[in-house]
């Protein structure tokens, strides 16, 4: 079966001219993976290939990724690259690739293109929203019970990053209208230092709690909080090692069980959405958010209670965590 591995991922800038062609002998299921920067980095791209792995070894498929450093030109290349060779399944990670996959995608009926962070149900190209609202509005609670003022740091003010902002500003609101929030964007997912300045000018500014969303880049923000000892909050990937006592919670989206469910019903030919996909905190094989038990000092009991029943009204529908509909 074709592996397209670590090694031969210098080969990926090829792709925006003239994929490699290896994959035309493997026969059954295959899927594909843009991603915009390293699968190398934790965080963000490094989910999408986790999940690219999992299908590969759960669902007994060929498969292959390709490193576009966030550069939209060779989106519509790569996309179109994969389906000429016959590929089943593309994901596109994140909302950049939307556009390229509805130009391509007319002319490769038989391809599903996937685009992470989207609300897109167009054809055969579907979005695939992880909700991030939701487990920042319980971010927010917690910001807002036990500090005055919160810095958020984001990578590029794209849709999927104004709503987690948006429902951690809903949650901290939720507790406190008087709870101080600003914002700084970077213009980057991969610029750690970058993210790193920012989180220490809104510290500076007052605030005592950091919330990064910024891909890789926002190993800068923690690394600012832990400098700083204020809080701050892993978000995307685990980071606990990084600054232990100043992350006070944890949001880890397992995407890639999200992924293997979606590609099992493309294998089967089952897959036929009504809407784009939305994976919430009701996705509880998907979507994680708990507290640090290391942070210090401890997440108090009353805090805790408020998160958990918020989190059990978001599961229920009776809290809105976004204003853009899913």
């Amino acid at each position: 079966m074709f592996r397209f591995t670590a090694a031969l991922a210098g080969m990926a800038i090829a792709a925006a001219l003239g994929f490699v062609s290896a994959a035309n002998a493997e026969d059954g299921f295959r899927m594909g993976l843009l991603v915009p920067g390293s699968v190398s980095e934790e965080g963000w791209n490094r989910i999408a290939y986790d999940a690219l792995k999992r299908v590969e070894t759960e669902l007994d498929a060929g498969v292959s990724y390709v490193e576009l450093h966030d550069n939209p030109a060779t989106f519509e290349t790569a996309f179109r690259n994969y389906a000429s060779q016959g590929y089943d399944v593309v994901l596109g990670h994140g909302f950049q690739f939307e556009d390229a996959a509805l130009t391509v995608a007319p002319d490769y009926p038989d391809t599903t293109f996937l685009i992470s962070s989207s609300h897109i149900h167009d054809g055969n190209v579907v979005g695939l929203d992880t909700d991030s609202s939701q487990p920042f509005y319980l971010m927010g609670i917690l910001a807002a019970m036990t500090g005055d003022a919160a810095g958020l740091v984001g990578g590029m003010e794209i849709p999927p990053i104004h709503d987690a902002f948006e429902g951690f500003r809903l949650g901290a609101a939720s507790v406190s209208p008087d709870f101080r929030m600003s914002e700084i964007y970077i213009g980057s997912f991969t610029d750690i230092s970058a993210a790193k300045e920012a989180a220490l000018s809104l510290v500076a500014q007052g605030a005592d709690f950091l919330v990064p969303n910024a891909n890789a880049a926002g190993l800068g923000v923690i690394q600012a909080a832990k400098e700083s000892n204020v809080g701050t909050f892993s978000v995307y990937s685990d980071h606990r090692a990084v600054a232990r006592k100043n992350i006070l919670g944890v949001y880890v989206a397992d995407y890639g069980q999200g992924i293997v469910r979606i590609a099992s019903e493309v294998k089967k030919g089952s897959f036929a959405p009504a809407s784009n996909i939305v994976f919430g905190l009701r996705d509880t094989d998907v979507m994680h958010f708990e507290l640090n038990p290391e942070a210090e000092p401890a997440v108090a009991e009353n805090v805790r209670a408020a998160i958990d029943a918020a989190r059990t009204q978001i599961i229920a529908g009776d809290i809105r965590t976004r204003s853009r509909d899913n």
